[in-house]
């Protein structure tokens, strides 16, 4: 097929989805808007159902594990189900009589969705459920390792649709394999366009012309001070580190921990199957983590025994490890173990102090990951404040298992998503997780007050007081 019968085809999509969203909104009301949501959201939650696309998305990918990846579907959709129910997407949101303004809820139309290889099932359902909260229809462009999940995932959103009546073309995905032509088509046609993945993709989302949302890379580092519970911040790392094979963006990339308590650390860390590697064998596991430039494929985001033979470990490290922290000093583009590492395997540095610590964080994150995130091991309640003040970072996470909060937790008050916004210093034009929010827009009604005219001594008198007139 060439590429003028593949643009047509996405053409006829969006003009399918555009027909779609006019009549939802036109008939729309929030009970609608609700009961759509939660069909796409139990269409992946029913047990059966998730374990299918679990296995389907490792089979595909070969990225990840099976177990992770039903946990991740089911906490993640419940989580943002969570968020949402209760929130009003529908009608007239607020009047208040004091500015006279009245804000309307609008849809923003139809919704073009990147969606990486990484989290095939969870990323797309995440945006697909916060779309149809607002009034939206939703057009996925999956990775072409993705496409087979986005098939499954929208044909049991479809049989959902069909038990309330819903019309299936308000969620779609690009027909046929993946292709930059179709996704640029989709980039330069939707009303808006949402991009997690690539840092490719997110730059064509911003040069596309169309209103975008992309996000940033993770590179996370995560400090473990002298005040920390080590026990607690082991296993969590542990947790974090390991869950669903290091896929997702918000996994421990770099250790770094103060001298003071480095020693202590290293053994809490064996007691959870953290192994560490001594930089003099640090050539020997970049060498095998990369290849032509590029991460491994047979390393990323495998079983700890398939990554543990895959790096020449076998018999160098206990039995019953289940990650592996390579020590090293180096920081920036000729030293690979700074960047993602998109595998059980981190980088772990000594700090001599705090400050230290913080300035190898900064070091890191300029080098990759600016505007993500830092995590935090301690009992200092000031320290958190200090890293949010001064570090590239829009979030702190203290004492969690940084890939569990990061995208919101049961046990924090982040909205739950799987597409972390980095701010300016990611090149993003959010600082926030991506949420229900980012799919409505505001229509404001406005009448006449009685006039607020402040005199210049009201605006003037502290400066007036401090410069003079």
């Amino acid at each position: 097929m060439d590429i003028t019968n593949d643009l047509q085809l996405v053409d006829a999509m969006l003009a399918r989805a555009r027909a779609a969203q006019a009549a939802y909104e036109a008939h729309g009301s929030q009970r609608r808007y609700d009961l759509a949501a939660q069909a796409a959201g139990w269409a992946v939650m029913q047990p059966e159902r998730n374990r299918q696309l679990a296995e389907l998305a490792v089979r595909t990918t070969g990225l990840g594990n099976v177990a992770d990846k039903i946990a991740k579907n089911h906490r993640k959709t419940l989580g943002l189900l969570r968020d949402i129910q209760g929130i009003q997407t529908h009608g007239v949101l607020s009047d208040d009589p004091d500015t006279g303004i009245a804000e309307i809820a609008r849809p923003i139309g139809v919704i073009g969705a990147v969606v990486p290889s990484t989290n095939p099932v969870a990323t797309p359902t995440n945006n697909i459920v916060n779309a149809l909260k607002c009034g939206n229809a939703i057009v996925l462009s999956p990775s072409p390792k993705g496409t087979a999940c986005c098939e499954m995932l929208l044909a049991f959103i479809h049989a959902e649709f069909d038990k309330i009546g819903e019309d299936r073309d308000l969620v779609q995905m690009l027909p046929g394999a993946g292709s930059k032509a179709k996704t640029q088509r989709l980039l330069e046609t939707a009303d808006l366009v949402v991009v997690t993945g690539s840092q490719d993709n997110v730059r064509r989302a911003y040069e596309s012309g169309t209103p975008a949302i992309g996000v940033g890379a993770g590179n996370v580092a995560v400090i473990v001070d002298e005040t920390a519970d080590l026990i607690d911040a082991a296993r969590k790392i542990t947790l974090s580190k390991t869950f669903d094979n290091a896929t997702s963006c918000s996994s421990e990339n770099a250790l770094i921990v103060v001298d003071a308590v480095y020693d202590d650390f290293l053994a809490a860390l064996a007691a959870e199957g953290g192994a560490v590697v001594p930089s003099s064998q640090a050539q020997a596991i970049v060498s095998r983590l990369w290849q032509d430039g590029h991460l491994n494929r047979e390393v990323i985001a495998q079983d700890a025994d398939v990554m543990i033979g895959k790096l020449g470990l076998a018999g160098k490290v206990a039995q019953g490890t289940r990650f592996v922290a390579v020590e090293t000093e180096g920081i920036g583009p000729g030293h690979p173990l700074s960047g993602e590492k998109l595998s059980r395997v981190a980088a772990l540095y000594r700090a001599r102090d705090f400050d230290h610590a913080a300035e190898l964080a900064r070091r890191i994150l300029q080098h990759q990951g600016a505007g993500h995130s830092v995590g935090l091991h301690s009992r200092d309640t000031a320290r958190p404040v200090v890293l949010g003040s001064s570090l590239p970072v829009c979030r702190v996470i203290v004492n969690q298992a940084h890939s569990f909060a990061t995208g919101g937790a049961f046990d924090n008050g982040l909205p739950f998503s799987l597409s972390m916004g980095c701010g300016s210093w990611g090149g993003n034009a959010i600082d926030t997780n991506l949420h229900w929010r980012h799919f409505m827009q505001r229509t404001r009604i406005v009448r006449p007050i009685p006039p607020r005219e402040p005199t210049l001594e009201e605006i003037f008198a502290f400066y007036w007081q401090e410069a003079g007139k």
